[in-house]
């Protein structure tokens, strides 16, 4: 991509859904609390919106404008509100309309327009997480629709989120069903690698088929899927009542209709995903939810809304990144450093990138949960 003028630059990134660059006075409290500063890397915020402000000439390799996790610390820190994410968003989009964006994410998005996942797996194969579960398709008379997202249908070690939800939710009596392989991506990681097009394409194929089965109330197991259906879907005529699962699981167990053993006393650390926690403000559910199992919840260095990302939002996850450079890694040895012997999470993207890192740092007596696989661990 060659460069590209200030006025036209900034333009589109305010059609795109970006703020204004005029907005930035180049303050740098963004890259102060960047989780790439706690690594070797080239992206800084900072540095991103100087770029969009020059004409971003250069900047759309891996490890610079898509480095970028989303993980939205960057904008609480941010004294002019700039949405920094939008800002990313923006940019990528001009970069993928130009064809340039890293081979990994093409793939991804090629995926995504020929099978609906961005997992490179046909569409038929959807529903393979359920196989020997008693899952119900969903009908007008449930009151929930599980969706269960991309990679928990498609990536072994997430399908044992989507299985363990299952059987929490049969022994709850809670009413719900799933669709099957006519459903798409939700498209949250397609809008932030910045193909808009497409992004529009899996929501108004997803929105058509919710509305025409009476959807009303939505189950996700990804905070990703959460942000969008509650966020972004309302604007292109989808709107629904959202709940990730951990919110649910808390106040299933709170209101007794959970049979937990209560007896779980191992030490647990618990990794807030990024998109649960800053963009969702869900901080507690979760750990009430660890609470109902009895494990002895430990405090980490980063909790909450200073967490440090895992590494896997905007698209990362399919990106290849050396492992001492990963957030994950970083992460992992403070949950040990914590005295944790189980690190649980909410997320998808966090339970497969947490799992490679404990193995890089060889820290074999750690595990890497699920809140939804603890519960089921301690069903009575």
């Amino acid at each position: 991509m060659g460069q590209t003028p200030f006025l036209e630059v900034n333009q589109a990134i305010v059609q795109n859904g970006g703020a204004d660059l005029n907005a930035c006075m180049q303050c740098g409290l963004c890259a102060a609390v960047c989780p790439w500063r706690e690594v070797e890397g080239e992206f800084l915020p900072r540095l991103m919106i100087r770029q969009g402000q020059l004409g971003l000439e250069g900047y759309e390799s891996d490890e610079v404008l898509f480095g970028c996790t989303t993980c939205a610390k960057c904008v609480l820190n941010c004294p002019r509100e700039v949405d920094i994410i939008g800002v990313m968003r923006a940019m990528r989009s001009l970069v993928v309309e130009s064809g340039g964006a890293p081979e990994t994410l093409k793939a991804v998005l090629g995926s995504c327009h020929a099978n609906g996942n961005p997992w490179s797996e046909p569409r038929q194969k959807r529903m393979a997480w359920t196989e020997g579960l008693d899952v119900p398709t969903y009908t007008p008379d449930k009151e929930y629709l599980l969706f269960v997202c991309c990679t928990s249908c498609y990536e072994q070690r997430s399908q044992k989120i989507a299985r363990s939800l299952v059987e929490l939710l049969n022994r709850a009596g809670v009413s719900y069903g799933v669709l099957g392989p006519e459903q798409n991506c939700c498209g949250e990681s397609v809008r932030k690698i910045g193909d808009e097009a497409l992004f529009q394409k899996l929501v108004g194929a997803n929105v058509e088929l919710f509305n025409a089965r009476g959807v009303k109330k939505i189950i996700t197991t990804s905070p990703h899927c959460l942000k969008t259906f509650a966020s972004e879907y309302p604007e292109l005529g989808g709107d629904y009542q959202v709940i990730h699962s951990s919110q649910l699981l808390a106040a299933l167990a709170g209101a007794g209709k959970l049979p937990l053993a209560g007896t779980d006393s191992r030490q647990v650390a618990f990794h807030d995903p990024c998109y649960l926690g800053r963009h969702a403000g869900a901080f507690e559910p979760p750990r009430q939810a660890l609470a109902a199992c009895g494990a002895r919840v430990v405090e980490m260095e980063r909790e909450r809304e200073f967490s440090l990302c895992c590494g896997g939002g905007g698209g990362r996850v399919w990106m290849e990144t050396p492992p001492e450079r990963r957030f994950s890694l970083l992460r992992v040895r403070e949950a040990a450093a914590a005295g944790a012997e189980i690190l649980a999470t909410a997320c998808p993207y966090c339970l497969s990138l947490l799992e490679d890192s404990r193995k890089t740092a060889g820290l074999e007596n750690l595990r890497i949960m699920e809140i939804g696989e603890l519960l089921a661990e301690n069903l009575s």
